[in-house]
């Protein structure tokens, strides 16, 4: 009769809690389950959220239901007979000290799946210690997890609080949160397709089919043209992988347990619909049609080859594109930009232009190659092309190239004494544009001035050969985008040996919809942020600044993880992640008026900090397709 009781009662709790907003209390999981909904940002996947507010005035601690009520200050307007405007609520709650908060506000945030259990204030909010540690005593004391619950330490402020032992209560850093998730949401979508799973190192020689979904067992250096991916390990949000899946629009996600899940398995072979969203997935046999994308139409490519001297990016080329290619005529503008003197760009900036690279692969042992691939009638032979465009590789590096392009950059480069290597990078007419990013397709190279082994001939016929990569060319294909009128310039710039830390920016908030900020990803010295070695986390955080206008404020830094290879401490000052946000800002601004589009672009910047005394450099914008 006992049990019965306790039961019926437990019953009427989680009723009760689940038909009411709010309670004060939370006395076991199921009332938590009964309020929780999302974060309201996505910086991590697999996460709940409970609000929490605590009355200063009453002296009261409000969990409302999350997925009811969105923000805190819908709660403290509707429930608490709040009634000032949200700029003087954020102005007045989210500041360095008590006088004139009328609240705490916090979330009590759950990895799914583990015991693990975060308390967390917004990014934003610059609450005192003493603050922060009553709010957590009152919530540890008002729930059924005590003193389980951990702070999160989510931006420079309270890390550098707790690294000077200011906090007597338990605190985590983002590695506490990343090393657990287990799934992780690359690029949202659905789709139906055939699941299959192969091992990255089959795909060498195994070409997975358009209606598969995989799963691989690691990430992948090309993207397969497939319906779906899901890899086993996490991912750098701005790696290749992920900018390309957005490119193609197909659904990946990451799941640390792909490959041991029994579920998943059983369903290897079958037809399958499979769905992404932020914080979940779900995949499960299905009688529905698998769809073909059918391109009627080829996207034209412009080639203009009447321009036969180096461009110099000092001073902005008329319609360059049509000639150097989007990633060099990119450049001239931020070289222009960077007047200012608020960023450096790569000194000596040249462009080889598309007629160079038109005039060595017409050399006969070159085109006839390009010729037969091109009128080769079997076009699903992938085995075949892959062979043809091998030879067509072999082919660009074996011709001499012609020696009058050396001299003219001997000539130009060879006037400077401070730098000696030189790097050579793409800049097709089919990359960096609207609707096709190109990430990670074609290669750079660096030639040294004056060497006998890494020749200025050798980088350049390597780059121009990368037009003829596997992934270049199906990825093109897969576009529909005209191969015949495909071109390579080249951008050449000095090279950067001794880089301190080098990152990717772009100008939004990725975590977090309709809300201001950037999104950065940086790593420790030249190690790679877009194709990072197996098992090496980057520091990865969105910043915001909501008085941009006043000189001396700070950005507001919300951590994701911190680099693995720098013992996760941050890489980056306050101060440079302050001049990281505003270089952005004015970028995206002045892109945009020399892009001229009808539509306001976001922009992808990768940077570097270099020298003893940390410069930063710019060293390509081009539009984020996002």
């Amino acid at each position: 009769m006992k049990n019965s009781l306790i039961i019926a009662f437990t019953f009427f709790q989680i009723a009760f809690a689940t038909a009411q907003n709010y309670t004060n209390t939370l006395l076991n999981y199921q009332q938590y389950n009964a309020f929780k909904g999302k974060p309201l940002s996505d910086k991590f996947s697999n996460i709940e959220s409970v609000k929490v507010i605590y009355d200063l005035k009453e002296h009261k601690l409000y969990f409302f239901n999350s997925l009811k009520i969105r923000l805190h200050y819908d709660f403290v307007t509707q429930y608490l007979n709040y009634n000032r405007e949200l700029e003087i609520f954020n102005l007045q709650n989210y500041s360095n000290t008590e006088k004139d908060r009328d609240f705490l506000l916090g979330n009590l945030n759950h990895i799914k799946g583990s015991d693990k259990w975060i308390f967390e204030l917004a990014a934003s909010d610059h609450m005192p210690v003493e603050l922060i540690e009553q709010f957590y005593e009152i919530v540890s004391k008002a729930t059924f997890i005590g003193k389980n619950l951990n702070f999160y330490l989510n931006n420079r402020e309270k890390i550098a609080l707790y690294e000077n032992h200011k906090f007597k209560i338990p605190c985590v850093t983002s590695e506490y949160i990343f090393n657990d998730l287990k799934y992780q949401e690359v690029v949202e979508g659905k789709t139906v397709g055939i699941l299959k799973s192969y091992k990255i190192k089959e795909l060498d020689s195994i070409i997975p089919k358009s209606n598969e979904i995989i799963i691989l067992d690691g990430t992948p250096d090309n993207l397969p043209n497939v319906k779906g991916i899901i890899v086993n390990e996490l991912q750098t949000p701005l790696s290749h992988l992920v900018i390309l899946g957005k490119n193609r629009k197909i659904p990946i996600m990451a799941y640390t347990k792909a490959l041991e899940d029994i579920k998943l398995q059983q369903l290897i072979g079958k037809k399958v619909t499979f769905r992404i969203e932020v914080d979940t997935f779900y995949i499960a046999e299905t009688t529905q049609k698998i769809t073909t994308k059918v391109i009627t139409k080829k996207k034209k490519l412009v080639l203009d080859v009447t321009v036969k001297e180096l461009v110099d990016l000092s001073k902005i080329p008329k319609k360059g594109v049509n000639y150097i290619g989007n990633k060099a005529q990119n450049m001239a503008y931020l070289i222009a930009i960077s007047k200012d003197k608020s960023f450096k760009v790569p000194e000596n900036a040249y462009a080889i232009p598309f007629y160079f690279y038109v005039n060595h692969t017409q050399k006969k042992s070159i085109s006839v190659l390009i010729n037969e691939l091109f009128n080769y009638p079997h076009k699903d032979s992938i085995n075949w092309i892959n062979k043809q465009l091998k030879k067509i590789r072999d082919a660009i590096k074996k011709e001499p190239i012609n020696q009058d392009l050396i001299a003219k950059l001997n000539s130009k480069l060879g006037i400077q004494t401070e730098f000696k290597n030189f790097r050579f990078r793409s800049s097709t007419n089919a990359e960096d544009i609207d609707g096709f990013n190109g990430a990670g397709l074609y290669e750079s190279k660096t030639g040294i001035l004056g060497d006998a082994t890494k020749t200025f001939e050798k980088a350049i016929k390597q780059v121009w050969a990368s037009v003829w990569n596997e992934s270049s060319y199906w990825e093109r294909e897969l576009f529909g985008i005209d191969q015949k009128n495909i071109a390579m310039g080249v951008l050449v710039h000095r090279a950067f040996p001794d880089e301190l830390a080098n990152g990717v920016i772009i100008s939004k908030n990725l975590a977090r919809d309709n809300f201001p900020g950037i999104t950065v990803n940086v790593q420790k010295g030249e190690n790679s942020v877009v194709k990072p070695e197996k098992g090496v986390v980057c520091e990865q955080f969105s910043a915001y600044d909501f008085n941009l206008f006043e000189p001396n404020s700070n950005t507001d830094i919300d951590y994701v993880s911190q680099s693995n290879l720098n013992d996760n401490k941050p890489l980056l000052s306050i101060a440079e992640i302050n001049k990281i946000y505003r270089v952005t800002k004015n970028i995206q601004s002045r892109m945009n008026r020399y892009w001229n589009k009808l539509q306001y672009k976001n922009v992808d910047l990768e940077f570097k900090i270099v020298g003893e005394n940390r410069e930063l450099y710019i060293k390509q914008v081009r539009i984020f397709n996002d």
